[in-house]
């Protein structure tokens, strides 16, 4: 019999000394920490086993069941999400576990941010480093935006580090284009909570950098967006992060090392990165796309109770997504990623779980003159840390030119319902790996792991033709039809003759369409007999990417973007 998906029974810790929040006070029991669209569960009971979740919006009688939680047999904790909510709204939550039941209540965060004070930057192009202290309150935000109908430019011309430091909470800076930092475009100092940077130009920022392996240590991690140590709440979305003055090395010259999209060092948790274009070129490449630090501990850059989602990445020599550390709670979704070494890096999970979903990937190569690519999830433990849970639903990844494999070392994984079109291997475990659990998964390439194979989607191995349809966006549709050679020689009738064919082609349906398996939260809204594998479902609308995702036509033009 094939391993199930249900229940997660994993090895997980949160509270304690790892921590969870901003504060070191006793948490309620259940607790949940939202975001806009998501909530982080969190119970502690003498109970073990399956844990189920069902929740509703207030007001109404129909409940949705979520994904059961994930158990740490080490602190009696439950941890999981419920993704797919909307802001600014209150739900009820029911878990049971066993003999033992909880109910709790809570709001999702708005993502509408009252104005307070309004401060205006000059009009035209300026100079100065603007230097935010003043902080604003939950229900009047302070706002530095641009004159209405007006365009504000910081170009500092190589003469100072920071375009704009935040040193104040319940900050909005919006509309602003900075070009020409030293080193960061802006700079959130530490500590600092509650934060948004919206429809900004960040470009042409940092020092050149250089390899590791030669010393080279100037640059690493200059950033459009750097947070110090200590952050939470950070809301970074819309945002066109381009084209640094430096460059990272590619791996030809050892570790790469150099400027990032967005950097977070050591956060409290609760961050939201979302709908952000963070482009460059090949010369101009990134360190990571979203990074920051320490990868092995019990924090890392994003920590916990955090969404990353909608982005669109590109041109990376390390990590398009760098997500590692304590991952509690952590979920990744809807990113298109391309031209990357390595398309999110969650090692080491030390917490979890995290949800890895629904993001699209294409291009990865080693450096300019190596073009095999490497993996889609580096996952792994290191001095002590990881043993956190990852839960990796309908990916897609495709050749040609896309990663070698798809999964890394000690995966601690369940995935289901990915697009693993790869040439290497689907991940390196053996036979007495407990931890991990594949199935109902495309995979192409030529090592699967023990216990791989009870519903693997592609049981046919000789497709040609493409599996999906052509298109001038982001997308990856299955095509309705594929072409398959049954190998062997077949008596064919044709009209009113009969012959010999060798290894015919026949006209089969998609492999992808209608073999998933269905996952509470994460495709209910499928379309067809079973949900699609991979990351679009047909039937259903596209995923967008970037800064003007789900946005009108002549929605979402920043003040920059208007010609005066």
């Amino acid at each position: 019999m094939p391993r199930k998906v249900f229940p997660f029974l994993i090895l997980l810790v949160c509270l304690g000394a790892f921590g969870r929040a901003a504060d070191s006070a006793p948490k309620p029991n259940p607790s949940v920490s939202c975001t806009y669209e998501c909530a982080g569960l969190y119970w502690r009971t003498s109970e073990s086993g399956v844990c189920r979740v069902r929740y509703t919006e207030d007001g109404k009688t129909s409940w949705r069941n979520g994904m059961d939680l994930v158990y740490d047999s080490r602190n009696g904790e439950y941890r999981g999400s419920l993704v797919g909510l909307r802001p600014a709204t209150r739900y009820r939550a029911e878990l049971v576990a066993g003999a033992a039941k909880a109910e709790i209540a809570f709001t999702t965060r708005s993502d509408v941010f009252p104005v307070g004070r309004r401060t205006l930057l000059p009009a035209g192009e300026s100079t100065q480093t603007v230097v935010i202290t003043e902080s604003g309150t939950p229900d009047a935000y302070h706002w530095v935006t641009v004159p209405d109908g007006g365009r504000s430019t910081i170009d500092l011309r190589n003469s100072r580090n920071e375009g704009i430091v935040i040193d104040a909470d319940y900050v909005v800076v919006d509309g602003v284009e900075i070009r020409n930092a030293a080193q960061n475009a802006i700079l959130i100092k530490g500590k600092r909570h509650d934060v948004v940077v919206q429809n900004t130009h960040l470009t042409f920022w940092g020092r050149i950098g250089g390899p590791k392996s030669f010393g080279n240590f100037e640059g690493n991690l200059d950033a459009g967006v750097y947070a110090e140590p200590g952050t939470a709440r950070l809301t970074i979305q819309r945002n066109l992060i381009e084209n640094p003055r430096g460059a990272s090395n590619d791996w030809e010259t050892g570790h790469p090392t150099g400027p990032e999209g967005i950097t977070i060092m050591q956060s409290q948790g609760g961050n939201v990165l979302r709908y952000n274009d963070i482009l460059s070129t090949e010369d101009h490449g990134f360190n990571d796309g979203i990074g920051g630090a320490t990868n092995f501990s019990a924090v890392g850059n994003i920590n916990c109770d955090s969404d990353i989602y909608g982005n669109h990445i590109r041109s990376v020599w390390d990590d398009a997504i760098e997500c590692e550390g304590a991952n509690a709670n952590v979920r990744i979704w809807g990113n298109y990623l391309e031209r990357y070494h390595v398309g999110i890096a969650t090692a080491c999970t030390h917490v979890g779980p995290i949800y890895l979903y629904r993001n699209v990937f294409g291009v990865s190569r080693r450096s300019h003159l190596d073009a095999l690519g490497s993996l889609l999830f580096k996952t792994g433990n290191n001095r002590g840390f990881g043993g956190g849970r990852r839960l990796i639903f309908h990916n897609t990844s495709v050749q040609p030119a896309g990663v070698f494999s798809a999964i890394g070392v000690d995966p601690n994984c369940i995935t289901r319902n990915n697009v693993f079109d790869v040439p290497g291997g689907l991940a390196p475990v053996s036979e007495k790996d407990g931890t991990s659990d594949f199935d109902y998964d495309y995979f192409s390439g030529i090592l699967a792991p023990p216990g791989a194979e009870p519903h693997r989607v592609n049981q046919r191995k000789n497709h040609r033709g493409r599996l999906f349809e052509r298109s001038q966006r982001l997308e990856f549709y299955p095509a309705p039809w594929v072409s398959e050679v049954e190998g062997g020689k077949f008596i064919e009738e044709f009209g009113d003759r009969k012959l010999m064919v060798t290894d015919p082609l026949r006209q089969v349906r998609n492999p992808l369409i209608d073999s998933g398996v269905r996952l509470p939260g994460f495709n209910d809204d499928f379309v067809g007999a079973a949900p699609d594998v991979g990351a679009f479902e047909v039937g259903r609308p596209p995923l967008e990417f970037g800064r003007r995702a789900y946005l009108g036509r002549d929605e979402g033009r920043a003040p920059w973007e208007r010609y005066q």
